[in-house]
């Protein structure tokens, strides 16, 4: 079975920064697309950033410019560096994986979630 385990979340100032991280652990035979998606008080999860297994990356408008998703592939984790946070940045951010077995049926993965809290 495949785990993915979300950490760094916490409480911060507007304009202050967190680093997330995710770590896939289990019988994993190739990982494709990685991302973060977040879901605030009354809203629907909504995509933050994604990054291939070749690093390209896609973000959303509202993150642009303030956050940064980087991937280590050997260690199976990914990272989001948040900047510049802001109060509507408040959610329960989601960590997702899209795994190939070894047959080439691909499965979609969710971590537990970390809420990040930006509040003075």
């Amino acid at each position: 079975q495949v785990q993915l385990v979300e950490s760094g979340g916490g409480l911060v100032q507007p304009g202050g920064s967190l680093r997330l991280s995710c770590a896939a652990s289990g019988i994993i035979f190739r990982i494709n697309t990685m991302g973060w998606y977040r879901q605030g008080p009354g809203k629907q999860r909504e995509l933050v950033a994604t990054i291939t297994s070749a690093g390209s990356t896609n973000y959303a408008d509202s993150v642009k410019g303030r956050f940064n998703i980087s991937r280590d592939n050997a260690k199976n984790m990914i990272y989001l560096q948040m900047n510049k946070l802001k109060p509507e940045d408040t959610a329960v951010y989601y960590c997702n994986a899209q795994l190939v077995n070894y047959y080439g049926i691909s499965s979609n993965y969710w971590g537990q979630g970390t809420q990040v809290t930006v509040s003075s």
